[in-house]
């Protein structure tokens, strides 16, 4: 269903698409942004983030200002009078949520028009140099009723493919159809599937489409390499339940939607890995799903998939093994979809450490040997860094015991890898030298609480609901389910071989408890997550609370380390900590962009003064260069493009209704 608010014929858009479509797409993989435009998520399918505009640069950045403001087109519904015409609708705490919270797309940017996806999976088109809406289409994913995961509806991004004459927009939606709309009206392609979309429900064992997907959508942007459309999904958790529909991946033709391959991410009987799957727990668990997005290598034909963890988050029992595909990196061949290679990050996960972010791909030269490599950061804050031709470790990884689960039914791996270069890039795991040590009196209020919990190094396993047999409240997991990092992921330096990645010191309190829902089928499920509290509700742990990490990944080592932001006011405006010298306490992770200039993150925490801030740092320092203010939070990852010889950044931010905003010089 076409809905157009403000639409012109741009007759100029069809030879720009003709022109630029000539442009190597492995240069762009490999290289970021390097024309002024920004065609896919991440600036180019291997994930770099980066664009090679220098016309901002240090002398001269202090000068952005913002030159449009877009609001969303999600705003136009009234929420309370569409709840009531969808009965089974549900948003997240309140019908305002989606308005006011969630767009968290990056556009792309072809030919002078922006293109980007909302929440309720409608698609805008925006002139680049105006903010002017061009036009909207919106698919009604709404209409089933119920969007399919815990946070509500969500939407990150779409994708671009081009055959040279036509360019078409791709974007799975939050009801689980996978659309192609022509880039210059809006409308669906008539060729592509049936009436220009494909129901991707169909052949995922225990996903329904009838009345709603409930349990089964996508929620980040499609990946192209070559003609070939992989698509990944998002599997809501059921905490209480064994069984889930399985993420398995898919490649589509992108001229026809026709399906052309599935990868089982649960081995099927006869394919590889399926003994890792004991007393046959393949046959009834689920996710093992690509809920973010991937990168891929359009001159070698491979597609990276950062595949997460099986159903459930935190209690194994019922799915015993290793259990491949769950949390790893596997290439497959774009193609065929047969495997090339994979590498398992965590054996059976039992602390939500699946992969959050597509791998960036980058080439580097590590002791004089050229290799074009893949490096994946994770929830727990480590950086695995594989030749992407062949999966072959960079530098060593090596499997270290860990520590069993003692909850009854459990069952656990002995080890789990560790790289050993680069070092991780925030806390892992808990000791006493990581408590707050802001006054000797707290420090010593933080001893006193820690030893109510069970901590000690990373992969200590949950335990049983607070008071259990050792009288603890419960296991600190350090870092939480939340990163590390999470979807925002890193950015690359193609020029330098620097990966930058935001992280949050976030711990969790994972409580495992017996299900009161009278359909579980899960011996034990989570519990309420909370993070420990410190003395007088301070953090328990000393700062940073998130920070930039600069590695060279040529030497596998850290350059720099940054605390990103003044840190949250509840620390900081502290009645016990008044009259201390706060240094930068750091918040949530950033979302990052790296030019050839310089490297800018939207922060999620605000200012002394309340004001949220896109902040310009020094790329080899971190030091600070410029804070330019911004109408809201940034929720998306910001992107550059080049439209009329001006350099512009844009990024999404919150607001009363969501808005992408635009910057220039001024």
């Amino acid at each position: 269903m076409n809905n157009r608010f403000r639409l012109r014929v741009i007759a100029l858009t069809g030879l720009l698409f003709t022109g630029l479509a000539l442009i190597s797409s492995t240069i762009l993989a490999q290289q970021g942004a390097t024309d002024g435009e920004w065609r896919s998520y991440a600036g180019g399918t291997g994930s770099s983030k980066y664009t090679a505009l220098d016309q901002i640069d240090a002398d001269n950045v202090e000068n952005l200002r913002v030159a449009w403001q877009w609001q969303s087109v999600d705003g136009r519904f009234d929420l309370q009078q569409l709840t009531q015409e969808y009965p089974n609708l549900r948003v997240a705490n309140d019908v305002d949520v989606v308005r006011i919270a969630n767009l968290k797309a990056t556009p792309l940017m072809v030919g002078g028009v922006l293109y980007i996806s909302t929440p309720l999976s409608q698609i805008a088109a925006i002139e680049a140099a105006t903010g002017e809406t061009l036009w909207t289409h919106d698919p009604r994913a709404y209409a089933s009723g119920i969007p399919t995961m815990m946070l509500g509806f969500s939407n990150r991004g779409l994708a671009y493919w081009s055959d040279g004459e036509q360019g078409r927009l791709i974007m799975g939606t939050g009801d689980a159809f996978l659309v192609a709309l022509d880039t210059n009206s809006g409308e669906p392609i008539p060729g592509f599937g049936t009436d220009g979309r494909v129901d991707l429900v169909v052949g995922i064992p225990r996903a329904r489409r009838s009345p709603a997907p409930i349990n089964y959508s996508i929620t980040s942007a499609p990946t192209v390499c070559g003609d070939v459309i992989v698509v990944g999904s998002a599997v809501s958790d059921q905490p209480y339940l064994r069984e889930a529909p399985p993420g398995y991946v898919r490649g589509f033709d992108a001229r026809s939607g026709e399906l052309l391959w599935t990868f089982h991410t649960i081995p099927q009987p006869g394919e590889y890995g399926h003994e890792t799957w004991l007393d046959d727990s393949w046959q009834y668990t689920g996710n093992v799903n690509v809920w973010t997005m991937m990168s891929a290598d359009e001159e070698l034909g491979y597609v990276y998939l950062p595949i997460g963890n099986a159903t459930n988050d935190h209690y194994g029992g019922h799915r015993p093994g290793n259990h491949l595909f769950a949390n790893s990196l596997v290439a497959l061949d774009c193609t065929t979809g047969e495997r090339v290679w994979h590498f398992q990050m965590v054996h059976h996960d039992l602390w939500d450490y699946d992969p959050p972010a597509a791998p960036n791909l980058i080439d580097i030269t590590v002791d004089g040997r050229a290799i074009k490599a893949v490096a994946q950061v994770t929830k727990h804050a480590f950086t695995f860094v594989f030749d992407r031709e062949t999966g072959e470790p960079v530098w060593p990884i090596e499997e270290r015991p860990v520590a069993a689960s003692d909850v009854p039914g459990e069952w656990t791996s002995e080890t789990q890898p560790f790289p050993t270069k680069p070092p991780a890039y925030d806390l892992q795991g808990v000791t006493v030298d990581d408590l707050i040590e802001f006054t000797p009196e707290l420090r010593a209020e933080a001893i006193e609480i820690l030893a109510t919990y069970r901590s000690g190094p990373i992969f200590i396993p949950p335990s049983l609901i607070e008071d259990g047999p050792d009288g603890t409240q419960g296991t600190i997991e350090m870092p939480g389910y939340t990163g590390g990092t999470n979807w925002n992921g890193a950015a690359i330096d193609p020029e330098t071989g620097i990966l930058y990645v935001a992280s949050s010191t976030s711990p969790i309190i994972p409580l495992l408890v017996v299900p009161e829902e009278e359909n579980a089928t899960l011996r034990y499920a989570r519990g309420p997550m909370r993070p420990p509290q410190g003395p007088a509700g301070l953090p328990l742990f000393k700062p940073p609370y998130g920070r930039i990490t600069a590695i060279d990944l040529n030497r596998g080592e850290i350059i720099w380390q940054r605390a990103n932001g003044i840190g949250p006011p509840r620390v900081r405006d502290h009645p016990r900590l008044e009259g201390l010298e706060l240094p930068p306490l750091g918040g949530n992770r950033d979302q990052l962009l790296v030019t050839q200039t310089l490297l800018f993150s939207g922060q999620q925490q605000p200012n002394a003064d309340g004001t949220y801030l896109l902040t310009a740092r020094d790329k080899a320092t971190g030091d600070v260069l410029a804070e330019i203010p911004l109408p809201g939070r940034a929720i998306g990852a910001p992107m550059s493009y080049m439209v009329g010889g001006r350099q512009y950044i844009a990024v999404t931010v919150q607001g009363d209704i969501p808005q992408l905003v635009a910057l220039a010089l001024d």
